[in-house]
């Protein structure tokens, strides 16, 4: 993940909201300290982290990592940019960063065994897509526990407390794709 990217975007989000950085720890429950190291490449966020202040500042999580528009656009994951979460059980890919046309956002996500992910509800309008490439997933929409196999998928409302385990022996691996309410 490249720090120095993710930081001068987060900063030229909130200078153009005009807010401070005290501001902005107040709406999205991030430290000042914190995100001043972020904003100068200096600390590695989490993706709870960038979760926090997506959901705050109301902007969506892959536009930390949005690249040039051009015409068409050739995906090769070994080249992308990776963010670990979970103590490197979890692997999130950005296939496609936010497009604001069409209002979503796609990841590929790596579960490995024993990986437990907890996610704080997205704003309201917010779904979620999952689609299981390999492997198995166990998910948990407020209280209810769903288990996914290979070749199934889920859409919910993301405006609830979500989670991502798999207790299983492989590793499971998923596309992910969020839309956003225009």
């Amino acid at each position: 993940m490249d720090n120095l990217n993710i930081g001068q975007r987060l900063k030229a989000a909130r200078q153009n909201r005009n807010m401070t950085l005290d501001g902005l720890a107040e709406i999205t429950g991030v430290s000042k300290p914190m995100l001043g190291q972020i904003e100068r490449g200096q600390s590695s966020p989490t993706v709870n982290t960038l979760w926090k202040i997506a959901t705050g500042m109301k902007i969506p999580f892959s536009s930390f990592f949005q690249e040039q528009r051009a015409e068409y656009t050739i995906v090769d994951l070994q080249k992308q940019n990776m963010v670990l979460e979970e103590n490197g059980k979890m692997r999130v890919y950005t296939l496609f960063a936010f497009d604001p046309i069409r209002s979503y956002e796609a990841f590929y996500i790596e579960f490995d065994s024993g990986c437990e992910h907890y996610s704080d509800k997205h704003n309201d309008g917010v779904e979620e897509y999952i689609f299981v490439v390999h492997g198995k997933l166990d998910m948990i929409l407020n209280d209810t526990k769903i288990s996914l196999k290979e070749t199934q998928a889920i859409r919910f409302e993301a405006n609830i407390p979500h989670s991502y385990l798999n207790p299983y022996e492989d590793i499971c691996s998923v596309y992910n794709m969020i839309f956003y309410q225009k």
